[in-house]
């Protein structure tokens, strides 16, 4: 099985034009299509946005028991499937079953559109669905109908906003599950182990690994909490969630340093960083390849490894348990995930 990469990712939401008005206004995405009961769509009402090359479907159930609704009911808001785009969807299903995958939607084609999905088991309540697109363009999931010519047919938005892909995609994991799921993406998905850690903060910690697929364009950070020591983000994430879920998107960017005031700007709220954190960054990391100052000036963090540099900020969780939120980064040679931001960070806030 083979990965391109991630076509769409489906948000099941409690309300998908309040959702919607506020990804448009705050980050900037543009609607794609839409659809509901008179375009096809039984018992729910979808939008697709889109930004750069990422693709958001949000999905509200219209009736109490739709699986939309019911995943909102379970967990507010959030992201509910992952949609890979492979050269073969029908093939890609038939080998995740085949390996052991439960089956959550049997391939479907869309003939004269040359369009083929099906769904099977992820992780939680989340479903990985595989797509196969043959015609020309962009062309959409069947009951979506296009409402927006400004996001071209190469998927690419002419108004330059900042957003250009999805880095990756973080997910909570309750603990002893970790090495399961990593099997399972191998051993079903055929992605690879490209990362693992032990995080230790303060008197917390948490097992993380990274898998990808083979193209290198569907990365997911699995984190599980360490048990043996105190209680801390992962586990509440975990109670409020309820079960593992999706923690956060990861959207690249080009130039983080002016995405962030653009997107503050639009109301988006990130996390603030104490000047301390600053003031020790000559000392961690030596010289960087963007001013500190301006760094201090946007709260925008800075890691390196052995390629190069990494910048990232994290946005405050708008979600009414507090759990999904959203990250910018910006890679400056940097293959990894900023791993050294989390201590840095908490010993900064301490010190603040």
């Amino acid at each position: 099985m083979k990965i391109e990469g991630i076509d769409h990712v489906e948000f099941y939401v409690g309300d998908v034009l309040q959702t919607a008005f506020f990804l448009r206004t705050a980050f900037g995405f543009r609607t794609c299509g839409q659809g509901g009961p008179e375009t096809g769509l039984p018992g729910q009402r979808s939008m697709l946005l889109g930004q750069g090359d990422i693709r958001i479907l949000l999905t509200t159930g219209l009736t109490a028991d739709h699986p939309a609704a019911q995943y909102v009911a379970r967990h507010g808001d959030g992201v509910a499937v992952v949609a890979f785009e492979t050269s073969d969807a029908a093939l890609a299903f038939s080998e995740a079953v085949e390996a052991g995958s439960r089956a959550s939607e049997q391939p479907a084609e869309q003939i004269a559109d040359g369009l083929v999905t099906a769904a099977v088991s992820g992780f939680g309540d989340v479903d990985y669905r595989f797509v196969t697109r043959d015609g020309s363009g962009e062309t959409l999931l069947p009951g979506l109908t296009p409402v927006d010519a400004t996001v071209d047919a190469t998927g690419q938005d002419p108004t330059g906003a900042p957003l250009r892909t999805l880095d990756h995609i973080a997910v909570c994991l309750p603990s002893g599950s970790l090495t399961d799921t990593v099997d399972y993406h191998r051993d079903v998905l055929g992605f690879s182990r490209i990362f693992e850690e032990h995080i230790e903060v303060g008197g917390q910690a948490m097992n993380s690994q990274v898998v990808q697929s083979t193209s290198g364009k569907a990365t997911f950070t699995l984190i599980e909490p360490d048990t043996s020591r105190q209680p801390g983000q992962i586990d509440e994430f975990l109670e409020a969630h309820g079960g593992a879920g999706v923690q956060h998107l990861a959207f690249l960017t080009q130039d983080i340093l002016s995405a962030v005031p653009r997107l503050r700007s639009q109301g988006v709220e990130f996390l603030e960083t104490p000047d301390s954190y600053y003031d020790r960054l000559p000392e961690r990391l030596g010289d960087i390849s963007l001013p500190i100052e301006t760094l201090r000036e946007t709260d925008v963090l800075a890691d390196r490894d052995s390629w190069g540099h990494i910048f990232q900020i994290f946005t405050r969780s708008m979600h009414t348990r507090r759990t999904l939120f959203f990250e910018l980064i910006d890679r400056h040679g940097a293959q990894t995930f900023g791993s050294g931001n989390i201590k840095a960070l908490y010993e900064a806030v301490a010190r603040k």
